[in-house]
């Protein structure tokens, strides 16, 4: 999974309300310390100790909810999913991070909208209609809870203006009053900032950022190396690590060639399925992907392969996605989907084809696509002309550009799953989730039917260019919901795809027909992770840190790419510090040279994945490890 390095104050528009300590007061707290501070004090609001987990939907909504979010079903679904069985308080520091409170003016704005008399009210049929009919829906119940509140309801009309004045009034109590809480409880005070000594003169260092996996960020690296500073003393002795240890493996150019992917004789033969799907890339660096269920009726001979998906880009247009590295962990449904077991992954590779070939039983598989992130990246490279999508011919009629519709049919490969040349619903939907975060339900899709071309009850491909025409129709030419769907799709403004990676799957079985199915779309991580962590250790070169034989560093050398796995069997947490400046010609999907990573107790995680920069060179990765606390 990637990570984008930098910090960031997650609680913006919300000043800290703790009293002033002496440290406070000579040192102002940083953004980072601020959002710390703001998690801990919302966490302890809800738990005794950050120690203790959140073990439901209705203890993450409340938490959320003490940290000034209103979070909707869909938001806690997105992070509450049937895998879940419990977040920790960096889980929690993470969605922070990634789901920023609503400001007053973005709240009034999504009123706005409704008030169709702009005059600052909604009337309660139109406020039920809306609430109840459309979006995210909300029950009888909770509309009438708003209805309800004297101070904002009068003469049938809801008064958003004093409803969102109230919102951000209780938002801000919730807030005060947590961190008063946290000041009362001077034990918490004391673990408010991990390894802070509480008496110290000089300057404290700044909390370890909580990100996942647990990332210590480059401006903490500097901090680390800056030994002539006395303000950090602290982190100047921590620098002084208990022990090391380092791996040094050298790659020859083009060193896939060693165990090359080979179909098998036959299999013109067998029975073949295909679907396609993406990888996109989030705004906070995160990879998400649709992720699928394949049923094997008979048990047969399989061969499974995952590339890039070739698109009919214009002449002269940059394809990156075709160079990003692609594979596909498979793991075996048992009693449930939560008790999955990984089976195999694609490790072997013809040019830019990954694949795995072996048999299988009958029964029901999850194939989950997987990349590094090392190439899949932000992009840098700043646009300076926007493209343009749509013009008016001499009578004013409203048309999409080529350039624009080339765009469109590119989409419309990527989204048509099965490549049949039609969108269903369901494909559709996973358009739609990604674009606007909501479903097309039945009604609707049957107005789309009627109005677009369609075939067999689905859209054609002329069929979503109109609808897209309509959308453009809706705005009088005006582009900006267009470019929101073009920029969650991965296009930058000049129509180049280069932050997502759509990607086709084959599979072939000598026995029976398989069957493949697209059920979810969401991070790259979870089950991932495990079964990620599960194949390093079980090939994987492991070496134990000297003196303490509870943490042991993994690594396990594909022809393309190394993956590194930190196991810390301890009772205590680790935090690692990790050294690439000496490797050559290599990127790691951190980006970055230096970093540290904490790792909790009785846990195992993914600590980097390296590439070389250019294959056609030889790479050395090397690597140096240290046990810092």
């Amino acid at each position: 999974m990637a990570i984008s390095p930098g910090s960031d104050a997650a609680f913006s528009g919300q000043k800290s309300t703790h009293s002033e300590s002496p440290r406070s007061k000579k040192f102002p707290l940083t953004e980072e310390e601020i959002f710390y501070m703001n998690c801990r004090a919302a966490y302890l609001t809800v738990f005794k100790s950050s120690l203790d987990n959140i073990i439901s939907k209705d203890q993450l909504y409340l938490a959320l909810q003490h940290a000034g979010r209103n979070p909707s079903q869909k938001t806690i679904n997105k992070y509450w999913t049937p895998q879940t069985a419990k977040l920790n308080f960096d889980d929690f520091c993470i969605i922070l991070r990634k789901e920023k409170p609503t400001s007053k003016a973005e709240l009034l704005k999504s009123f706005k909208r409704l008030d169709v008399n702009d005059n600052g009210s909604i009337l309660h049929t139109d406020l039920y209609k809306l609430l109840t009919k459309k979006g995210e829906k909300m029950t009888r119940e909770e509309v009438n809870a708003i209805i309800n509140l004297a101070d904002v309801n009068a003469d049938g009309k809801f008064d958003y203006i004093k409803f969102c004045k109230l919102h951000m009034a209780t938002n801000e109590q919730c807030l005060k009053t947590t961190l008063e809480k946290l000041e009362v409880d001077s034990k918490l005070r004391r673990q408010q900032f991990g390894s802070h000594m509480e008496g110290s003169p000089e300057r404290d260092p700044s909390p370890v950022p909580k990100a996942s996996p647990r990332i210590i960020r480059k401006t903490d690296q500097e901090s680390f190396s800056n030994k002539g500073d006395t303000r950090n003393s602290s982190l100047a002795t921590a620098r002084q690590f208990k022990t090391s240890v380092s791996f040094t493996i050298t790659m020859g150019a083009d060193s896939n060639q060693n165990s090359k992917l080979i179909e098998p004789h036959s299999i013109k033969e067998w029975h073949c399925v295909q679907s396609k799907g993406c990888f996109f890339l989030e705004e906070d660096g995160e990879i998400i992907s649709h992720q699928y269920k394949m049923q094997i009726a008979q048990r047969s001979l399989v061969y499974i392969t995952i590339k890039p998906l070739s698109l009919s880009q214009a002449e002269g247009k940059p394809s990156p996605w075709l160079s990003v590295d692609t594979a596909l962990y498979i793991l075996k449904e048992n009693e449930s989907q939560a008790n999955l077991q990984l089976l195999c992954f694609t490790e072997l590779r013809n040019r830019e084809t990954f694949g795995w070939t072996g048999e299988l039983g009958p029964g029901i598989y999850w194939l989950v696509p997987s990349t590094t992130g090392c190439r899949l990246r932000k992009e840098i490279k700043p646009i300076t002309e926007e493209a343009q999508l749509v013009y008016r011919d001499e009578t004013g009629e409203l048309f999409l550009t080529k350039e624009f519709r080339s765009t469109l049919s590119d989409i419309f490969e990527v989204i048509d799953l099965d490549g049949n040349g039609l969108l269903s619903l369901e494909e559709y939907n996973f358009f739609e989730l990604r674009t606007s975060g909501e479903k097309c339900d039945e009604d609707a899709w049957a107005v789309c039917r009627e109005n677009f071309d369609t075939k067999k009850n689905e859209l054609t491909r002329q069929g979503f260019m109109d609808l897209n025409l309509m959308e453009a129709n809706d705005r009088e030419g005006d582009p900006r919901d267009l470019w929101v769907t073009l920029h969650s799709m991965g296009y930058n403004k000049a129509l180049e795809l280069t932050e997502a990676c759509p990607f086709v799957i084959d599979i072939y079985a000598d026995k029976c027909k398989p069957r493949i199915k697209a059920v979810h779309m969401e991070a790259c991580s979870g089950q991932l992770e495990k079964a990620i962590c599960k194949s390093v250790l079980n090939k994987g070169n492991a070496k134990v840190m000297d003196g303490y034989e509870n943490i042991i560093i993994y690594t396990y050398k594909r022809d393309t790419w190394i993956t590194s796995v930190i196991e810390n069997k301890s009772d205590n947490k680790v935090i690692i510090h990790i050294n690439n400046e000496l490797s050559k010609n290599c990127v790691n999907n951190r980006g970055l040279d230096i970093f540290a990573v904490e790792v909790a107790p009785k846990s195992t995680m993914v600590c980097q994945h390296v590439m070389p920069l250019n294959e056609r060179q030889e790479w050395i990765y090397y690597c140096v490890y240290s046990l810092i606390s």
